[in-house]
């Protein structure tokens, strides 16, 4: 009896390829889907109320005489731009294309003769009578994306990014000779200042998202960005104590210095991001003030890099890999900011540097520890006074930038 059973079994499903198992059920799904598509989605076909309609202006452009926005359907329904009203007054215009159907984008060119330095409203009609506001507080030519702005912006980052995390940098003699208690109040200094990171990327992110289109995630590109370079940059710290020799490697200086420099350069992406569109639009106020304010600010985050390899420092070409790596990507958003800004592409890398300033956190928590009477201990005095302490210096010196 038992041999006819499993003689049964034999015959059956497990004859089947396992592939073909996976693939039954979407094969199922497919073939209901197409049903559906087929009889027309019955009870679906007929709307009742107006189509919506929404745009969602995703760039400006000022030329002189000409107001040019690039926008794209956020709505279900196609949208068909017939009128553009510049404050108050009808303007004639051009679009790239007649109709935009869902996410589809399209450039409108208003021929309109505006004033350096004066705010404008322009209102956009579509053909069943929507509109769609969009503000420019401040009227700007925008610059030429020519070899000249692009060093600019090159300059630009460089001040901002790569040359205040390498004079910070300069800490780590003075972290090398101080005590080990002491130096346990530096890593927890550096907790502080990477957490007042990840809120302010966070909160960056959520405000940059809100402002544009909505139909590509909107607000959850930024908690979408956050986990993916969470899990990434797990994914490379356990690939990088594998290198090292197993779990015993994980807490190594130069393994927790890596991961703070690749944290704090998706971070410098994005500020680099938000400091080209600013200067883009002309709302960046380009000036001594402004580079001392990021160079103060900036330069904390070279210290959060120097402190977990106090005890084993690398050669100088190692340190130069670091504070690159953190650095750089202030240019690379500079670039990208001033002459190709997208609202969800920055939600998501301000996302991306919050999630990955988050998973260095978690790495460096363990290096904080103190022992007393045989319990290990995270928050006592003098690490949540070290803690405070990285939030009150990047709180006091973000006072000082201004974009």
């Amino acid at each position: 009896m038992e041999a006819r059973t499993a003689s049964r079994d034999e015959t059956g499903p497990r004859r089947l390829p396992a592939w073909l198992l996976g693939l039954i059920p979407l094969l199922l799904i497919a073939g209901a889907v197409a049903t559906f598509a087929l009889l027309d989605g019955p009870g679906l076909s007929k709307r009742t109320g107006p189509p919506v309609e929404e745009l969602a202006v995703e760039r400006t452009v000022l030329k002189p005489g000409e107001i040019k926005l690039s926008v794209r359907n956020d709505g279900p329904d196609a949208v068909t731009v017939s009128q553009v009203i510049v404050n108050d007054g009808f303007a004639d215009f051009t679009t790239s294309k007649d109709s935009l159907g869902r996410l589809q984008s399209a450039d409108i060119a208003v021929r309109y003769p505006w004033t350096e330095g004066s705010a404008y409203n322009v209102r956009i009609v579509t053909s069943t009578g929507a509109t769609i506001d969009h503000e420019i507080p401040v009227a700007v030519e925008t610059p030429d994306s020519d070899l000249g702005f692009y060093g600019l912006m090159a300059l630009l980052g460089f001040y901002v990014g790569v040359l205040p995390i390498t004079l910070g940098m300069l800490w780590l003699p003075f972290v090398r000779r101080i005590d080990p208690r002491w130096l346990r109040v530096l890593m927890a200094l550096t907790i502080g200042l990477l957490g007042f990171l990840a809120i302010d990327a966070t909160l960056e992110g959520l405000d940059v998202a809100a402002g544009g289109s909505q139909a590509l995630g909107g607000t959850a590109l930024v908690f979408v960005g956050g986990i993916v370079a969470y899990l990434i940059l797990t994914a490379v710290g356990a690939w990088l104590a594998e290198r090292q020799g197993g779990e015993g490697a994980r807490r190594e200086g130069g393994h927790i210095a890596l991961l703070v420099a690749i944290a704090i350069g998706l971070h410098n992406l994005g500020e680099g991001l938000a400091i080209g569109s600013a200067y883009a639009v002309g709302a960046l106020a380009l000036g001594a003030f402004l580079v001392i304010g990021f160079a103060l600010h900036n330069t904390t985050e070279g210290l959060a890099i120097v402190a977990p390899i106090a005890a084993r420092p690398p050669s100088l070409r190692r340190l130069v890999l670091l504070g690159t790596i953190a650095g750089a990507p202030a240019i690379l958003g500079a670039w990208i900011g001033a002459s190709a800004f997208n609202s969800s592409l920055a939600a998501l890398l301000l996302g991306a540097g919050a999630g990955a300033i988050v998973q260095v956190i978690q790495q460096l928590v363990p290096t904080i520890r103190e022992n007393v009477g045989g319990v290990q201990r995270v928050l006592y005095p003098a690490s949540v006074a070290g803690i405070l302490a990285g939030f009150a210096i990047l709180y006091a010196t973000s006072l000082l930038v201004s974009v």
